[in-house]
């Protein structure tokens, strides 16, 4: 039994609802467009994967629109929590507590990202505590531990959104006295000079 479990943050893809920074230079629909097509592309991705992955998804009421997308024969559980902090932490815990030992999340802003990138994130976990993937604009596209070495302190207080996410979380898990490995630095696309620089 592989007990290694990725967790791949998705949002429902309504109009208005994701990809909002994107909207805004070319309109809702464009924006999900977009959104579905990097999902898309990032599920073609993990499904090369050697692991397990869940489709995390928000809001709690979405599960049938997703369905109907992309399909039944994906595991699909919700985000639980008040904020994206708490639903990253809430996420680790049902992991863990389904017996995972190394657990691995990302988010569907990255459609480009390499399937090497998670299966050195889930490989580093067998030495060290942590790994992250710190991204371009300040935050990290991905976060993942040991079931021994979870620390849900790394997601409370933290500034999301903000450009200090990666150093805030940085400074947390030193604090937490956790080894840590960080992966090679990679975009996310959130906004139109994102976009531009972004060759599938």
């Amino acid at each position: 039994m592989d007990n290694r479990c990725l967790l791949f943050f998705i949002k429902n893809p309504e109009k208005g609802k994701v990809k909002t920074r994107l909207a805004s230079a070319m309109g809702d629909e464009m924006a999900v467009k977009l959104y579905r097509r990097f999902l898309l592309e990032m599920l073609s991705t993990l499904n090369r994967g050697t692991f397990l992955f869940y489709l995390c998804f928000y809001p709690e009421n979405s599960l049938n629109d997703l369905k109907d997308w992309l399909g039944d024969h994906y595991l699909y559980t919700p985000q639980r929590g008040e904020n994206l902090g708490e639903r990253m932490k809430n996420g680790f815990v049902e992991a863990f507590s389904m017996n995972f030992k190394r657990v691995v999340l990302i988010g569907s802003d990255i459609p480009d990202l390499p399937i090497e990138f998670i299966e050195e994130a889930f490989h580093s976990l067998k030495e060290k505590d942590v790994v992250i993937g710190p991204s371009f604009d300040g935050g990290y596209y991905l976060i993942g531990f040991k079931d021994k070495t979870f620390s849900p302190q790394v997601f409370k207080g933290i500034p999301w959104g903000k450009k200090s996410v990666f150093e805030d979380t940085m400074k947390v898990l030193n604090q937490e006295k956790l080894s840590v490995h960080t992966l090679k630095r990679w975009r996310d696309i959130d906004t139109i000079k994102d976009l531009q620089n972004y060759t599938p």
